[in-house]
């Protein structure tokens, strides 16, 4: 008979039998017991003492105990998937093994917070129990649908805190990124307005003619009307446009070829562009016009950059409200293709090597919905997706992408999403498991098994439909939404 109870918990002198009998008084699930029921469970329980920090059983080990807490606290903290608290028996509570649990093994380390004084049963003697107090099954039944309730709450509690930090981690990711180029290009803009204001004393001190102003001018102007066709040019026309405007300065006795040739050349001027500069300028106005052109060159590049950057900001800022529908009623008229869009924009940064195919329809109407909580559905598939996506070999085709495909249309009376993913199949024996709460195919620690439970709910809640179809290296998560939402609240 296995047992977690070790001979160090057992007091050297037991308690007088009415002292337990009073205490089981106080044990809720017993309330308004007769007293001959609580004297046999005094009589035939093995009383425990525990000291405030000694361990009672680890996570993983055998269930096979029922245990009355009749004074102190025991916690219960799950190790393998990270510290964190699962369950909190008090005084007064019914806990462990209960009579008609299904509970294999504890799913947490358990240990007394507090001095613990308590009765236990072993699981052989759950039949003598019920037969013996009839009324105990009733209150066992009461107390596991009071537990299945916290566990799920906890569970799920647990599920949207790691849907949050992930997406508060794709967010950081996808910020980064523009609001580094835009301080990059802040800090280039500071730069050259610092050039441009030198150059601009040398300009004042070559005494340029006016006929020579305007020539400069026109000049300019020519070069960037001349300009705009070369500018969709590869990065290889760039360079040779660099290298020949390079030989053409330092042909002219420049020696700071560096400083003006890129930006000319990514604007797209031809060196045959600065011959006519020869015409109306010596070499020293043709060197501080050509400097002053290309800081300017430069400080607008930058601030195209700061402007580029400014406005991804605003679009995911834009994008998370539209996904969280912040300061919006629960219920709304919601656009499920524009919902599938903020999501995707969320999870951007897990998608650099994944092919992303939209197909929506243009004519699908809007619905009553509550727009966050389609938006978690479409978070978890696309999750799941991508999760999938992570796991192909690449080393048979290195350079081959995985695919993503989001498909929202009408068929019939129902909006129809489907998500695709060419990741490896679901086994066929598991398609019709993954959606009950609990269960998971990923490793332990990766995931809780209530991602999908979570998306079946919210469909369910707005009489839809969710399914899934795997074969031959594509799968498929259809989710069904009646049109016409209204008898659904």
């Amino acid at each position: 008979m296995h047992t977690n109870v070790r001979a160090s918990m057992i007091p050297e002198t037991p308690s007088p039998i009415p002292v337990i009998v009073a205490a089981l008084e106080k044990i809720t699930p017993l309330q308004g017991l007769p007293a001959a029921d609580r004297e046999w469970l005094a009589q035939h329980g093995k009383e425990i003492r525990i000291p405030a920090g000694e361990v009672l059983f680890e996570e993983g080990s055998p269930a096979e105990e029922l245990m009355l807490i009749l004074k102190g606290e025991l916690h219960v903290r799950r190790i393998r998937s990270g510290p964190m608290a699962l369950f909190i028996g008090r005084s007064g509570q019914m806990t462990g093994l209960l009579p008609f649990s299904r509970m294999k093994e504890y799913g947490g380390q358990g240990f007394a917070a507090q001095d613990v004084w308590a009765l236990v049963y072993h699981k052989s003697m759950f039949p003598e129990m019920l037969e013996a107090i009839p009324t105990l099954g009733q209150r066992v039944v009461s107390t596991l649908l009071d537990r299945v309730r916290e566990v799920t709450r906890i569970e799920q509690q647990g599920e949207k805190l790691s849907a949050l930090g992930k997406l508060a981690g794709n967010l950081a990711h996808e910020l980064n990124n523009p609001s580094s180029a835009a301080q990059r290009a802040a800090s280039g803009i500071l730069t050259d307005l610092r050039s441009i204001s030198d150059g601009r004393y040398r300009l004042v001190a070559l005494c340029l003619s006016a006929e020579q102003v305007a020539a400069v001018q026109e000049w300019e102007r020519q070069v960037r009307d001349r300009s705009r066709e070369n500018r969709e040019q590869g990065q290889i026309s760039v360079a040779k446009r660099e290298d020949a405007i390079t030989r053409w300065i330092e042909h002219h006795g420049f020696h700071e070829a560096w400083q003006i040739a890129p930006e000319l050349a990514e604007l797209g001027v031809e060196a045959a562009d600065l011959d006519p500069l020869v015409g109306f300028l010596n070499e020293e106005a043709i060197h501080v016009v050509l400097q002053q052109f290309a800081s300017t060159l430069r400080a607008e590049h930058y601030a195209e950059a700061v402007l580029n950057s400014t406005s991804r900001i605003f679009d995911l800022i834009s994008a998370i409200k539209t996904y969280s529908y912040m300061d919006r009623a629960p219920i709304l008229e919601v656009d499920v293709a524009a919902g599938l869009d903020a999501t995707l924009q969320m999870l951007q940064s897990r998608m650099e090597n994944i092919n992303v195919i939209r197909e929506y329809d243009p004519d699908v109407p809007t619905i009553n919905a509550y727009g966050s909580e389609l938006n978690q559905v479409w978070t978890i598939l696309i999750e799941n997706a991508l999760d999938a996506l992570s796991k192909v070999d690449h080393s048979v085709n290195p350079g081959q992408k995985g695919c993503l495909r989001v498909v929202c249309a009408v068929e019939a009376d129902m909006i129809l999403v489907e998500i695709w993913n060419d990741g490896p199949d679901i086994p066929a024996e598991l398609q019709d498991r993954i959606f009950e709460p609990f269960f998971t195919t990923k490793a332990p620690g990766s995931g809780l098994g209530l991602g999908l439970d979570n998306a079946t709910r919210i469909v369910r809640k707005h009489r839809g439909y969710i399914s899934v179809k795997s074969q031959s290296g594509a799968t498929c998560f259809r989710v069904r939404l009646p049109l016409n939402q209204l008898q659904a609240y």
